[in-house]
C-alpha cells in the first residue's frame, strides 16, 4: 500500500487530500489548496504591460514557490493576486473556461497561518478568479460559481480515509481465544482475519476451503468490524436538490433529470448511471489485468538484473585472473602493458555495472509507480459511488493503458550482458607486444528470425528478426534477401537499420525463401536460418471494424454485418485492391423485402452515413425484391429486373485487367458491365440498415462464365 501513497497526496501541500475537487484536466487538488492558489485576471491588459509586470515567467516556477509549513496543516500558503494577460479561452464541460497551456501566475505573498486557515474557504472569490493546475499547468478561469463549479471527488476521499485508517489500525486475529495475535491473512470469502497458527488450524489449504482467496489483512479490510459504508446519494452541481441519475455520454459526466429537461444536456445521448458505472468498472478492471501482467514481468526482470550484477562481478574476477596470467607469461614486455590492459577491463567492468544499476534504478521507480497506480485503482473499484467513480474512471483508464504501454517491448530487456567481449591474443611475436590490445570489433552474429511475428497475408510477407540475446557487438544495419518464389537466386529486398520489413507485390500461391544478415564496419556477418513462406492462393479478407460506421454491428469474426439504424450505413472490407482479378460473394441472412441494400467497391474516404454510391467515392448496385440499379455519384443507371430475397447470394467481380466491375445474383450476371475505366485502390463495400443481415465469403475462384483478358500473368497480382 505504500506505493499508492503518492496517488493520495495533494500536489500543492504534499499531504493527504482533504476535500479534493476534480479540475477539468482530470487532476485533483485540495479545496483549501485550490483557494490558496487562485489569482485574479484583469479585464484588459496589453502584452507590453504583462511583460512589464513580470507575470510572463516560466510556469514551472510555480512548484518552486509553493510553501509548506507545520503551522498551516501542510497546505501551501499563497496570498494576493497577480495579473494574467487576457487570452482566448475555451469552455469546459462544467462551465469553467480553460486557458491553453502557458505561463502560470506567480504565487502571492504568504499570509499568516491562522488568518489563512480562518479565511481560506469563507473569503469571497475575487472577480475573474483563475486557477492553474499544479500538475499539467493549464490555466482555468472560474465562472460565477467559483470553486463550487468543480465536482467533489468523493471516491478519492473514501480511498484516503480507508488508507489512513488501515495504517493506524492494528489488525488482529479474530479466532485467537485469549490474547489475539497479529493477523497474517484475511479470507475474502469468510471475511475473517487469521493469524498463521489459526489459519493452519481453521482454514487449511485443502478440501472445500482450498478455492478461497487469501489476501494481506490491510488489503482485505481497514480494521476489525469494518462494514461497507452506505452509498451516499450524489446531487447535481447545477441543481443542488436533484440527485444524479443519468450519465451524459457526450459530456462524460453524471446528470440529473432537470439537466435533461432544462440544461445543455437535453439533446445529448444519455444512459443509465448504474449501467455506465458497471461498464467503466469493467473497462478499468480489464485494463488493470494487462498492467498487472506487466508488473509481474517487471518483478521477474529485476531479479534477472540483480543476478546479472552478480555474474558481471564473477566474470570480471575470472577475466582479470586470465589476463594477469597471460601478461605475467610475457614477462617484461607484457608488464609494460599489463596495467593499461587491466584499466581497460576495469573500465568495461564499471561501465557494465553502471548500465545495469541505472536500469535497475529506472525499472524499480517505474514498478513502484505502477504498483501504486494499481493499488489505487483497486481501491477505486471498491467504491460504491457510481457518479464519483465515473468522474475519474476515464482518466484512470487512460493512465492505466498509458502506463501499460510504457512497459512495451524493450523496457524489460537487459541493456548490458554480463560477458566481456574483450579478446586477448597472446600468440604474436615479441616485437608486436607493444601493439597488443583488445579486439573490440567483430562482425555481427547471425540474426534470429522471430517466427511468431513473421507472416504472410494475401500477397504480402512480413518478416521480423533480432540480434541474439545478450549480444553486444555493434550492428550498423541489416540485409534482407528473398528468392523469386520459384526456387531461383536470392535478391536483396531491404537494406537498413529496421528489424521488421513488409514486402508487397509478391505472386499469389508461391513459395518464397527469406534470410537476413547483419553488417558493421568490420564486415558482414553470417546469414540467419532460411525461412520458407507461402503466399495465399486467393485474396482473403473480412469487414473492417475500425472504418465501419458506428451503427454497424460485426460478428462471426467480422464476416457478418448487421445495423442498428433504419438509415443506410456503410462498412468496408479490410483489403484494398489495385491490380488483378478478384471475386467475392455476400449471402443475405435476413431480409424482409423492403430495404435496398447496396453492394460494390469504394475508396477509403467514402461517406459512411448514406447509401453506397451516393457520392463519387463508391461504385455500387442497390437492389430490392424486384429489380436493381447501378449507382455512382448519386446517378442511377441500368435498371434490371430480378431482385433478392432471404438466402440470395450477391457476387462482385472486380477486374483490373479490363478495369471493369460486374455484379451477380445467385450465380447469374445482373445486367451489363456495371462500371468501366476503374483505376486506383478500391475496398469491397456494402451499405445496409437494421432489416438486413449479410455474411461475406472470400477466397473464391473466378466464376466459370468469365474469362479474364489475355494479359501478363504478373498483372493478376494485387
Amino acid at each position: 500500500m505504500d506505493e499508492m501513497e503518492e496517488e493520495l497526496k495533494c500536489p500543492v501541500c504534499g499531504s493527504f487530500f482533504r476535500e479534493p475537487i476534480i479540475l477539468p484536466c482530470s487532476h485533483n487538488i485540495c479545496l483549501a489548496c485550490a483557494r490558496n492558489i487562485l489569482v485574479q485576471t484583469p479585464e484588459a491588459e496589453s502584452p507590453q504591460s504583462s511583460r512589464a509586470s513580470g507575470s510572463d515567467y516560466d510556469y514551472l516556477d510555480l512548484d518552486k514557490m509553493s510553501l509548506y509549513s507545520e503551522a498551516d496543516s501542510g497546505y501551501g500558503s499563497y496570498g494576493g493576486f497577480v495579473s494574467l494577460p487576457t487570452t482566448p479561452c475555451q469552455k469546459s464541460p462544467n462551465g469553467v473556461r480553460v486557458f491553453p497551456p502557458g505561463p502560470a501566475p506567480s504565487p502571492h505573498p504568504q499570509q499568516p497561518p491562522a488568518q489563512q486557515q480562518a479565511g481560506c474557504l469563507l473569503a469571497p472569490i475575487p472577480r475573474n478568479a483563475c486557477i492553474t493546475c499544479p500538475q499539467c499547468h493549464r490555466s482555468l478561469l472560474l465562472d460565477e460559481r467559483g470553486l463550487r463549479g468543480f465536482p467533489r471527488n468523493r471516491v478519492l476521499e473514501g480511498v484516503v480515509e480507508r488508507y489512513r485508517q488501515g495504517r493506524a489500525a492494528a489488525l488482529k486475529c479474530q479466532l485467537c481465544e485469549r490474547s489475539p495475535r497479529e493477523a497474517a491473512v484475511m479470507c475474502e470469502q469468510c471475511d475473517v482475519l487469521y493469524c498463521e497458527p489459526c489459519r493452519m488450524r481453521c482454514h487449511p489449504p485443502r478440501g472445500p476451503l482450498a478455492k478461497h482467496r487469501l489476501v494481506p489483512p490491510a488489503q482485505g479490510r481497514v480494521g476489525p468490524g469494518r462494514r461497507a459504508a452506505p452509498r451516499k446519494t450524489s446531487t447535481c452541481t447545477e441543481h443542488e436538490l436533484e440527485n444524479l441519475s443519468m450519465y451524459c455520454v457526450q459530456c462524460k459526466t453524471p446528470v440529473c433529470y432537470q439537466c435533461l429537461e432544462e440544461g445543455k444536456h437535453g439533446t445529448h445521448e444519455v444512459k443509465a448511471l448504474g449501467a455506465m458505472w458497471k461498464l467503466h468498472k469493467g473497462q478499468l478492471s480489464q485494463a488493470l489485468n494487462g498492467l498487472s501482467d506487466r508488473a509481474s514481468e517487471a518483478k521477474e526482470f529485476l531479479v534477472q538484473l540483480r543476478n546479472t550484477v552478480q555474474h558481471i562481478q564473477e566474470n570480471s574476477v575470472e577475466f582479470e585472473a586470465c589476463l594477469v596470467a597471460q601478461c605475467d607469461a610475457l614477462i617484461d614486455a607484457l608488464n609494460r602493458r599489463k596495467a593499461q590492459l587491466l584499466a581497460c577491463v576495469n573500465k568495461e567492468h564499471e561501465h557494465k555495472l553502471k548500465v545495469v544499476r541505472d536500469q535497475i534504478s529506472h525499472c524499480t521507480v517505474k514498478l513502484r509507480q505502477t504498483t501504486g497506480l494499481m493499488e489505487y485503482c483497486l481501491e477505486v473499484i471498491k467504491e460504491n459511488d457510481p457518479s464519483g467513480f465515473l468522474q475519474i474512471s476515464d482518466a484512470l483508464i487512460r493512465r492505466v493503458l498509458m502506463t501499460e504501454s510504457q512497459w512495451g517491448k524493450g523496457t524489460l530487456t537487459p541493456r548490458m550482458t554480463s560477458d566481456f567481449d574483450l579478446t586477448l591474443d597472446s600468440a604474436p611475436l615479441l616485437q608486436t607486444i607493444h601493439q597488443l590490445d583488445f579486439v573490440q570489433m567483430k562482425v555481427p552474429s547471425a540474426p534470429m528470425l522471430q517466427l511468431e511475428e513473421c507472416c504472410t497475408e494475401n500477397n504480402s510477407a512480413t518478416l521480423s528478426w533480432k540480434q541474439p540475446p545478450l549480444s553486444t557487438i555493434a550492428v550498423d544495419g541489416y540485409i534482407l534477401e528473398l528468392d523469386d518464389g520459384d526456387g531461383g537466386h536470392f535478391r536483396e529486398v531491404y537494406v537498413g537499420t529496421e528489424t521488421i520489413c513488409t514486402v508487397d507485390g509478391l505472386h499469389y500461391n508461391s513459395t518464397y525463401k527469406s534470410r537476413v544478415k547483419a553488417f558493421n564496419a568490420s564486415g558482414v556477418g553470417q546469414y540467419s536460418k532460411t525461412l520458407v513462406m507461402h503466399t495465399s492462393h486467393v485474396a482473403w479478407f473480412t469487414f473492417d471494424a475500425a472504418s465501419a460506421h458506428p451503427d454497424i454491428i460485426l460478428s462471426n469474426d467480422n464476416l457478418t454485418v448487421t445495423c442498428n439504424s433504419y438509415d443506410d450505413r456503410v462498412a468496408l472490407g479490410g483489403a484494398a485492391f489495385s491490380r488483378g482479378v478478384h471475386y467475392w460473394e455476400m449471402t443475405l441472412d435476413r431480409y424482409d423485402n423492403h430495404p435496398d441494400p447496396a453492394f460494390g467497391v469504394a475508396r477509403a474516404d467514402v461517406l459512411k452515413d448514406v447509401m453506397l454510391g451516393k457520392d463519387d467515392k463508391a461504385w455500387a448496385m442497390y437492389v430490392d425484391n424486384n429489380r436493381s440499379w447501378f449507382m455512382h455519384n448519386n446517378s442511377h443507371t441500368n435498371r434490371t429486373d430480378g431482385g433478392i430475397s432471404k438466402g440470395s447470394t450477391i457476387g462482385v467481380l472486380l477486374d483490373f485487367t479490363r478495369r471493369i466491375l460486374i455484379f451477380l445474383i445467385n450465380d447469374e450476371q445482373q445486367g451489363p458491365v456495371a462500371f468501366e475505366g476503374l483505376e486506383g485502390a478500391f475496398y469491397p463495400a456494402i451499405s445496409l440498415n437494421r432489416n438486413v443481415q449479410v455474411t461475406l465469403h472470400t477466397g473464391l475462384p473466378i466464376p466459370d462464365f468469365y474469362t479474364p483478358g489475355e494479359v501478363d500473368p504478373a498483372a493478376h497480382m494485387c
